[in-house]
C-alpha cells in the first residue's frame, strides 16, 4: 500500500478508531449511570448529552495525534509496547488540551469515572482491532493477495539498488514483476511488458539515464493510463528531505531539511498561543514583582525590546526584562575581550552591566516571560532555537550554521535544558539545534517544555 492508496487505508482505520471511541465513550457513561453494585457510590452523572463536549475533542482527535506518533505506521512490524507507548502519548496530548479547556473556558468534566474508564477501554479497543487488522494483512501476505505487481524501469544499476531497498524495507506490498533497462532496450519493450504484466504502475530508477529517453517512457505510460513514479536517487541529499508540491500549475521536485507545513505544525502553533496564554496568566504575580523590582532599583524602562533575527532571519523585536543598565549597549564594547563565547554571540559572565535585582531575575530566568508575548503575535514559539540579536546572525559564518534559522526561535531549547553556561562553543549550541530540528515532534516539544520546569527552579545554567 503506498501513495494515495495508502493515504486512503489511513483515513478508513482513523474513521473506524473514530467510531470505535465514540462507542467506548457511550460504553462507559452507561456502565458508570447503570453503577452495578454500587461500586461508583451513590452520586448520579448528568444524561450523555452533557458529555458531548468532551466527545468532540476525544474522537476526532483522538486518531489524528495518534497519527502524529507515528500509531498507523508499519503495521506488520509493530508489537503491542509500541503501541501501547503510542497511545500513552496521545491520552498525554489530549489530557492537556482537556485540562486548557477545563481552564480556560470552564467546561465541566462531568465525571471522572466515564473518564478513567474510557481511557482502558479505548485501549483495549484498539489494540484488538490493530490485532485483527494485523492477522487479515499476514493471511494476504502468506496466501500472495496482499501484493500489487510492478515494474521497474531505468538503468541497470539503479534498479538494483531501488530493489534492495524495497526489500530492505520489508513492504511485501510489491512485487517486482519485471525490470527494463532503458539505458539498452527501447521503450516498446516497456510497453511490452505493460501489456503483459497488467500492471498499474512503473517505478522508474532512472539517475543515470537522459531525460528524453525518461521523458518518452513516463508519455508511454501516460497514453497507457499506467501511473509513473520517478526516484529522485538521482539527486544527492545528506539531510533535505525529497517531496513533491506544485505551485503556478507547475511540478516540483522540492527538498527540505526542516519540518515542513503539517498538521503537526498547525497543532504546534495552536499549542504555542493556548499555551503562552495559560502561563502568561499563571506568572501574572511575577510581572508584577519584576516591574515594581526593577523601577524600585534601577532607573529606566521597565521592558528590554532588541531586534533578534527570527525565522530564516527575518528581524522581529523582542520583549524581556530589563536587567541591565540603560546604556549596557553602549559599553558592549568594552567587554568584548571578556566574551566567553565561541563564535558570533556575546556572553560574559558576571557582566558588570546587570543590576542587582536584574541579577536575580536572570538566575530565576523570570527575564524570559515578556517573550510570551512574541509568542502569542507569532514571533515566536515555546519550543525552538533561541533567537540572536541580528548583528549575531549577520556574522554567523557557515551555512550549516544558519539553518538554525530555519524554525521558528522559541523559550526554551535543546541547550536551555542542557546547562546553557557550561557551553562556551558555538558549535555545540547549533549541534543541539540542528539535532533538534531534525528529530522535531510535538512529543519531543512537551518533553523539552517539562524539562525546562526543573531546569528553571534550580537555576541549571541561568546566571
Amino acid at each position: 500500500m503506498i501513495g494515495r492508496k495508502q493515504e486512503i487505508n489511513l483515513q478508513l482505520s482513523q474513521i473506524l478508531d473514530s467510531a470505535l471511541i465514540a462507542f467506548a465513550f457511550w460504553l462507559c457513561h452507561s456502565f458508570r449511570a447503570y453503577n452495578p453494585g454500587g461500586i461508583f457510590g451513590l452520586k448520579e452523572i448528568p444524561e450523555f448529552k452533557e458529555f458531548f463536549w468532551l466527545m468532540a475533542i476525544i474522537v476526532p482527535f483522538t486518531p489524528v495525534v495518534l497519527e502524529l506518533n507515528g500509531y498507523y505506521d508499519h503495521p506488520l512490524q509493530k508489537t503491542i509496547w509500541k503501541s501501547l507507548r503510542q497511545m500513552a502519548k496521545a491520552m498525554f496530548v489530549l489530557g492537556v488540551a482537556i485540562g486548557a479547556c477545563v481552564v480556560l473556558f470552564k467546561w465541566q468534566a462531568q465525571s471522572r469515572a466515564v473518564l478513567s474508564l474510557l481511557v482502558p477501554v479505548v485501549g483495549c479497543l484498539l489494540l484488538a482491532k490493530e490485532g485483527m487488522v494485523r492477522r487479515y494483512i499476514a493471511v494476504k501476505v502468506e496466501r500472495g493477495k496482499w501484493h500489487e505487481d510492478v515494474l521497474f524501469a531505468g538503468g541497470a544499476g539503479e534498479m538494483e539498488r531501488l530493489a534492495e531497498q524495497f526489500t530492505t524495507s520489508g513492504d511485501a506490498s510489491l512485487r517486482i514483476a519485471d525490470q527494463i533497462d532503458l539505458a539498452h532496450r527501447p521503450v516498446n519493450d516497456l510497453v511490452d511488458a505493460l501489456h503483459r504484466h497488467s500492471v498499474q504502475r512503473v517505478i522508474f530508477a532512472a539517475g543515470h539515464l537522459h531525460f528524453d529517453k525518461v521523458q518518452e517512457a513516463i508519455s508511454a505510460c501516460e497514453a497507457e493510463g499506467v501511473e509513473a513514479w520517478l526516484s529522485t536517487d538521482f539527486i544527492e541529499t545528506s539531510i533535505a528531505r525529497p517531496n513533491i508540491d506544485v505551485h503556478a500549475g507547475r511540478l516540483m521536485l522540492v527538498f527540505r531539511s526542516a519540518p515542513d507545513a503539517s498538521w503537526a505544525m498547525v497543532f504546534k502553533n495552536i499549542f504555542d498561543r493556548i499555551g503562552a496564554l495559560i502561563i502568561l496568566i499563571l506568572s501574572s504575580p511575577i510581572w508584577v514583582l519584576a516591574a515594581v523590582g526593577i523601577k524600585l532599583t534601577s532607573p529606566g524602562p521597565i521592558f528590554f525590546k532588541q531586534i533578534r533575527g527570527g525565522k530564516n532571519g527575518r528581524p522581529f523585536t523582542m520583549y524581556k526584562f530589563r536587567t541591565m543598565a540603560t546604556d549596557a549597549e553602549a559599553r558592549k564594547k568594552e567587554l568584548e575581550a571578556e566574551n566567553e563565547m565561541s563564535g558570533p554571540v556575546f556572553k560574559v559572565e558576571n557582566d558588570p552591566r546587570v543590576f542587582k535585582f536584574g541579577s536575580f531575575l536572570r538566575r530565576r530566568s523570570f527575564d524570559e516571560f515578556p517573550q510570551l508575548i512574541n509568542v502569542l503575535l507569532g514571533h515566536m514559539s515555546l519550543v525552538g532555537p533561541r533567537p540572536l540579536p541580528v548583528d549575531e546572525v549577520a556574522r554567523i559564518e557557515h551555512s550549516s550554521q544558519r539553518r538554525r534559522l530555519s524554525m521558528k526561535p522559541g523559550l526554551t531549547c535543546l541547550w536551555q535544558i542542557s546547562g546553557r553556561n557550561e557551553i562556551t562553543d558555538f558549535e555545540e549550541w547549533v549541534q543541539l539545534d540542528l539535532k533538534y530540528i531534525d528529530n522535531w515532534s510535538l512529543w519531543l516539544d512537551l518533553k523539552i517544555l517539562f524539562l525546562t520546569i526543573p531546569a528553571v527552579l534550580f537555576r541549571r545554567g541561568a546566571k
